[in-house]
């Protein structure tokens, strides 16, 4: 009997040889509005607050808009949240990603059908 296997695909959008957007990316800004924290969010995804920091300018210029709105510490301590295109970029990836996960199921049980194997 052979053995279940699963299909995935790492997706990535880049812009002049840059990444701008991919599924770990979405998932950090996901996370950022979700926690309202960059801080949070870089804890929630196990990376350094550098490196997510890093990762959002990269997209923020290479995109060439704000994807969140970040509010400097006081008292009441800072925070962040997506801005409108933020958003609008988080939906619209996770559209994209959704439909080539519904063409990569496709594809494999086309390749991989138990009567062929």
């Amino acid at each position: 009997m052979p053995l279940p296997l699963t299909p995935h695909a790492n997706l990535w959008i880049e812009h002049n040889g840059e990444v701008v957007l991919s599924t770990w990316r979405v998932q950090l800004l996901e996370a950022i509005e979700t926690t309202g924290s960059i801080s949070a969010a870089a804890e929630r995804m196990q990376v350094q607050y550098r490196r997510a920091w890093e990762r959002l300018e990269e997209m923020e210029r290479g995109l060439g808009v704000p994807l969140i709105e970040r509010h400097a510490g006081g008292l009441g301590g800072g925070g962040a949240r997506l801005t409108d295109a933020g958003r609008e970029y988080v939906a619209r990836f996770n559209v994209f990603a959704q439909g080539v996960e519904t063409l990569i199921a496709h594809q494999f049980d086309r390749a991989f059908t138990p009567e062929e194997l």
